[in-house]
């Protein structure tokens, strides 16, 4: 192990199957309006956490919540949890404004998100 840190779940993805009521519920949960609110994509920023409603699963073909580790390093970090037995299931790649995400499965098939911001 080289002990490369996360800084935690900061981020969680969830499959919609209507944005519009998921979004007036999400509103209503966390007491503000959407700070990202996009046909592809509604996200809040409340307490710390950012929550993203992803329509139909989105790119990633979501089924379920997708929490996103939050790391310094995120090729360490895939270099680390792969090494350990995890698998790939989505290169890290740029999301928009020098974020990387990246996600992986655990050896029983969970996703588990990783997140760098540059």
């Amino acid at each position: 192990m080289t002990g490369s840190s996360t800084r935690g779940i900061r981020t969680v993805l969830h499959p919609v199957s209507d944005l519009a009521k998921a979004k007036a519920v999400y509103a209503a949960l966390l007491g503000v309006p959407p700070q990202t609110d996009e046909p592809y994509y509604v996200g809040f920023e409340a307490a710390g956490q950012h929550i993203g409603l992803v329509p139909g699963g989105g790119p990633q073909g979501l089924t379920s919540s997708l929490a996103y580790w939050h790391v310094p390093d995120i090729e360490a970090k895939l270099a680390e949890v792969t090494a350990a037995g995890a698998t790939v299931k989505e290169p890290a790649h740029d999301v928009g404004g020098g974020r990387l995400v990246a996600a992986v499965l655990d050896p029983d098939g969970n996703l588990l998100g990783l997140l760098q911001d540059r």
